[in-house]
């Protein structure tokens, strides 16, 4: 009773069991047990987990769960032992009324893989339900005359149950009078009937009560009574008799109230009020009354309310005719009315088991929701189909009668489309057809597919040398096209070596906002290009990240004074007799000067050198104050000293009046803003000797005479050059400038892009110390490439106070190449 149904080998069946098969295969299956009403709570139905060829094990880890459709939690699984039991009670009149088939059908859903079973329980009726009579007593009024073998219908019991258990027998108790005519078929087209046996005596028995029994044929037996009253009528000995004892009528259940359904006739073959009819309704099975209305008059009946085909199919109407006799007489007849289907009921759509997010790594196939549908109506208006709108990468896969799986039909990429509004239409078969819309919300859940990506790969940034510890530089983002925690972004440092020391040791990077700090000053003169890795890595497993870097250019402000550098040794081919230098420490020129010395003639040089580059190293030299131990008052003084090239020159011929002892203060500057100066002392000592050598438009004293010779004719060249060279320079300036103002602003200090930087020529002043030249041979050429280490050159085109010109033209005879304010 509680195992599964076996199926024969018929053929017919052998092609239902492989079409079973296949369904088992794809993921579904069926299999039927029963169980008997009123079960006790644990009762066993069915080892639905061998049946279902389910590991126990596997109940649990794959999330084993069934859902009844309609039946509740009147059944429920061990799952410990996969056993199928009765959980509460199961009333199959509640659960299926008078319907002859009645199951419970449950889907079983396991997942990892998802599959879908359908298990149909079908519950057994017993007999729990004793017939009943709609009326404690039951009143005929039976005239005397009337003759044996007459019928007086009566009406019957109902019972709830089927089957046998619904099949009735009745019982009259003990009389004279009258005995039992029973219902030939279970439909009981010829009516429950008392049947008279003998003539009626008014006088000598007026009244007579009898019980009847209903008893039906279910184990054990259930019995029902109702008290029959009979009273016995004199005179009026004719029925009213209707054409015929059962009518049967078809009618829509969508018919209009008031609308007739037939037409009774019920004749009498007496006169006068005693074959005058009127009509009653005496009963409408099942508990119909309300639908319907009888007219007492005319017969007519009419729908009075509004039918039903889903709650009931058939209607049976008792109609009695009765005459205006004294006592008044009675016909009977019945009124089967069969109601038809109207297509009035729209499908129902359920969507159950949605899987959601789904990620968009799923793979095509995979089922994210299980649909099913239905429909109250009957045959084509019943029958329901499913579509899915709109065009998306899923559709509808048909695994069961009015069931469908939501099944990925496409590849899925959430940055594209974050999610689907799915539309599921169920119409059904009737004409005109009726529709209904579920919608399905499916969400796209996150991978990590995508890194994070910065707006360029390289940027430059700009930054002062001598910045604050911990100043902000620059900030960097990464955008990451994925979400939440896979769309996150952390910052770190690429570290690498600069030189002798980390990249960390200059450079911070914080890793939620990319902001770039610098955690100690920087310094041009050590160190003129940072180059900083930066790394975006998502919070996704396993992360994913990219770089970038930043071109740091240090930019030089004029922290470094003038340096003084000492004065050369003397030449050792310098001739007999000729002055050679006194010596002395930086910041101090001592030199011996002959007295012939005439005017023009260089006669010592101060020497000095700026850390800075650009103007900030552009140094110049001034004349302070000059001074002898016996200059006389008020004398033009007979030394000045070049404004770029630090050579101290005599301003006219010397003689004996000149002090043997000139002291002169030379002030050294450089063009940064502010400037930085240093002062040099230098000390001339006159002496008488050597011969005088013969005079000249313009004297050179000692070995430097052929150099500055050979500078005469190139030195206008020279400052043509110069002078070219810092046009173009300043043309290139205004054009990067306007670049920088045109381009998009970026955070930071400078424009994100590619920078342009401008180099000097190699034509024109310079500037360089040996020590600067040192440091960059261990770094990286900024303009340069990866050439062999170049000194950093400026050209400038520098402006001269009037009166001026022919002096400086004079110098840079005797400066040759060398920088403005660095000695030879």
């Amino acid at each position: 009773m509680f195992a599964t149904q076996r199926r024969g080998l018929d053929p017919g069946r052998l092609l239902l069991s492989f079409l079973l098969l296949a369904a088992w295969e794809a993921g579904s299956g069926q299999v039927r047990y029963s169980v008997p009403e009123e079960a006790k709570h644990g009762t066993f139905v069915g080892r639905i987990a061998q049946d279902l060829g389910l590991e126990l094990a596997e109940l649990v880890p794959r999330l084993f769960r069934m859902a009844s459709k309609g039946g509740g939690d009147l059944l429920e699984v061990n799952l410990q032992n996969g056993i199928l039991f009765v959980n509460s009670r199961i009333d199959r009149e509640e659960l299926c009324g008078r319907s002859l088939e009645c199951s419970i059908h449950l889907e079983v859903i396991v997942e990892r893989p998802l599959q879908v079973f359908h298990v149909e329980v079908e519950v057994k009726d017993i007999n729990d339900n004793p017939p009943v009579f709609s009326l404690r007593e039951q009143k005929l009024l039976i005239s005397e005359s009337k003759q044996p073998d007459s019928h007086f219908p009566l009406e019957g019991a109902s019972d709830a149950d089927i089957g046998e258990n619904a099949q009735l027998t009745y019982r009259l108790s003990q009389n004279e009078y009258f005995s039992l005519e029973l219902p030939t078929n279970s439909k009981q087209i010829k009516r429950l009937s008392l049947i008279l046996k003998k003539s009626l005596d008014r006088e000598k028995t007026p009244e007579l009560n009898m019980l009847l029994t209903a008893a039906d044929r279910g184990k054990p037996e259930l019995t029902g009574t109702v008290q029959l009253s009979v009273r016995v009528l004199d005179t009026n000995d004719n029925d009213p008799e209707f054409e015929q004892s059962e009518y049967k009528v078809r009618l829509m259940e969508n018919a209009d109230k008031e609308t007739l359904v037939i037409r009774l006739n019920a004749t009498d073959r007496d006169e006068g009020v005693n074959g005058e009819v009127t009509y009653s309704l005496t009963s409408v099975k099942p508990n119909g009354k309300r639908l319907f209305t009888l007219d007492e008059n005319d017969g007519e009946v009419r729908v009075n309310g509004t039918l039903d085909y889903e709650e009931n199919k058939f209607y049976e109407i008792e109609v009695q005719a009765t005459d205006k006799g004294n006592p008044p007489m009675a016909g009977h007849c019945t009124v089967l009315i069969e109601i038809l289907d109207a297509n009035d009921n729209a499908p129902e759509v359920t969507v159950t088991s949605l899987s959601l997010p789904v990620p968009e790594d799923t793979q095509p196939s995979t089922v994210i929701a299980l649909i099913s549908v239905s429909d109250r109506d009957s045959g084509a208006n019943g029958q329901v189909t499913c579509s899915l709108m709109p065009h998306s990468p899923f559709k509808l896969v048909s695994t069961f009668k009015n069931y469908y799986s939501l099944v990925l039909d496409g590849t899925l990429d959430r940055e594209s489309v974050a999610s689907y509004e799915l539309v599921v239409t169920a119409r059904d078969g009737g004409s005109p057809s009726l529709w209904a819309t579920a919608s399905v919300s499916v969400e796209v859940g996150d991978v990590n597919d995508n890194a994070p990506v910065f707006a360029q790969p390289e940027y430059t940034v700009f930054v002062k040398e001598n910045n604050a510890p911990g100043c902000h530089i620059f900030t960097v983002s990464a955008r990451d096209a994925d979400a939440q925690e896979n769309a996150r972004v952390a910052y770190s440092l690429v570290e690498r070596r600069v030189g002798e020391r980390a990249l960390s040791s200059y450079v911070s990077v914080h890793a939620e906002s990319g902001k770039v700090f610098a955690l100690q000053p920087l310094d041009r003169e050590e160190l003129e290009l940072l180059q900083v890795g930066v790394s975006a890595r998502d919070a996704g497993a396993p992360p994913l990240g990219s770089n970038v870097t930043l071109q740091v250019f240090v930019l030089d402000e004029n922290d470094n004074a003038p340096a003084l550098l000492p004065p050369p040794p003397p030449s050792p081919w310098a001739p007999p007799g000729w002055p050679g230098g006194a010596g002395g420490g930086a910041g101090v020129v001592s030199q011996r000067v002959a007295r012939w010395v005439g005017a023009g003639q260089v006669v010592a040089k101060v020497r000095a050198v700026d850390a800075d580059s650009g103007y900030n190293a552009w140094l110049s030299y001034e004349l302070q104050e000059a001074a002898s131990g016996a200059a006389s008052g008020g004398a033009r003084s007979a030394f000045r000293v070049g404004l770029y090239t630090g050579e101290i020159s005599t301003t006219r011929a010397l003689d004996e009046a000149d002090a043997a002892r000139q002291r002169l203060l030379v002030l050294v500057r450089d063009h940064g803003e502010p400037a930085l100066t240093a002062t040099a002392t230098v000390l001339l000592w006159l002496e008488d000797g050597g011969p005088a050598p013969k005079a000249s438009s313009r004297r050179v004293v000692g070995p430097a005479a052929a150099a500055e010779a050979a500078l005469v004719d190139v030195h206008v060249y020279l400052v043509v050059a110069i002078c070219a060279v810092s046009s173009l320079l300043v043309l290139t300036l205004l054009v990067y400038t306007a670049l920088r103002c045109s381009a998009p602003r970026g955070e930071g200090a400078c424009v994100p892009g590619q920078a342009r930087l401008v180099c000097s020529s190699a034509v024109g002043s310079w500037s360089s110390s040996p020590r600067r030249r040192r440091l960059r041979q261990q770094r990286q050429r900024v303009c340069s490439g990866e050439g062999p280490p170049k000194a950093d050159l400026m050209a400038f085109s520098p402006s001269l106070p009037p009166g001026v010109d022919k002096e400086v033209g004079e110098e840079r005879q005797g400066a040759g190449s060398n920088h403005p304010g660095q000695g030879t």
